[in-house]
């Protein structure tokens, strides 16, 4: 059985059309996945969504931690994902929890570090942060 690329196998599991499929895409459609690269073309969201995406769910104070932030610019570009309908929340108490609300987020990162990793242009990480 023949094995699907990457990306064509994260569509297909969230059972969407493949781009091959679909029509043309128009001035609308164009503008929207403009403005969802800009949302994630950030060091620091793409960071946040990748220790996201490995705990599965976490306070903003945990992910601050996690990724060696202060609280307050963990909210920011949270709530710039949270605008972009990329994450979602969740209140306990008075702490949010965060998690990935769209799960192709995840294979558009995922396809990203394949075709880093694919071209030679993924550097090793000196301090091991970009081990899984």
């Amino acid at each position: 059985m023949k094995r699907l690329p990457l990306a064509v196998q994260a569509v297909a599991d969230a059972g969407k059309p493949t781009l091959r499929h679909r029509p043309l895409i128009g001035q609308t459609q164009a503008d929207e996945l403009v403005r969802l690269y800009k949302i994630l073309a950030s060091d620091t969201r793409l960071r946040l969504l990748h220790a996201i995406e490995r705990a599965g769910e976490l306070s903003v104070t945990d992910l601050a931690a996690e990724v060696g932030m202060k609280s307050q610019t963990v909210s920011n570009q949270l709530q710039r994902l949270v605008d972009g309908r990329i994450v979602a929340s969740r209140r306990e108490g008075s702490r949010l929890f965060y998690r990935i609300s769209d799960p192709c987020v995840t294979g558009l990162i995922d396809l990203g570090m394949c075709l880093l990793e694919e071209t030679g242009r993924l550097p090793e990480e000196a301090d091991g942060a970009g081990e899984a």
